[in-house]
Order: C-alpha cells, then structure tokens, then sequence
C-alpha cells in the first residue's frame, strides 16, 4: 500500500482553513481515481506540550505507487493539487510513503 500524506502547519484563520478544507478540497480529493482511503486528523497538542507545529494531516491511501501516480495525473488529481496550491500552498508539506 502507498500514502500520500499531507501535514498542514496552522492557518491564520483556521475557521477560513477548515471551511475550505471540509466543504471543497477534502470532496475534489476524495473522487480522485485509485483512492481507496482518506484519513484526516485534526491535530490536538503534542505530547511535549503546546499546540505542535502541525494543525490537520491528512493521509491518502492506494493500493500501489503506481496506483497514487495514475491517480495524481488524473483530471482530479490535478483539480485538487491545483486547489492545494491555491489555498494552502505555503501551509503544507506532502510526502509518498509505503506501508513497511
């Protein structure tokens, strides 16, 4: 299984964030081809105290590399790496990983 996880760090205006997250980005995502699971975590603290450096991490589950790259090509794979960059760009971190 391949990953695509997305780490956020925290918005300024975190209601703004999570209106756009929940209610466009996370939907143009989810009907990316290939996509077999998403799960999103709202971050709560980090265990050495505080708030953490990350706000939200999302991570995209496929059945294969190949899998995540056909689905990242596709039409809505690119409508949502274009939403991505547009309201987020400078917030997030992304990184592909396999299950070990």
């Amino acid at each position: 299984m391949a990953k695509l996880i997305a780490l956020y760090k925290h918005p300024e205006n975190k209601e703004a964030f999570d209106v756009h997250y929940f209610n466009v980005h996370a939907p143009l995502t989810a009907k990316i081809p290939g996509l077999r699971e998403m799960k999103v975590t709202k971050v709560t603290g980090s265990p050495m105290g505080g708030d953490g450096k990350y706000y939200l991490t999302c991570e995209m589950h496929y059945d294969s590399l190949d899998a995540l790259q056909e689905g990242l090509r596709s039409p809505e794979g690119r409508a949502s790496g274009k939403d991505l960059m547009g309201f987020a760009g400078d917030l997030v971190t992304l990184m592909i990983g396999e299950e070990a």
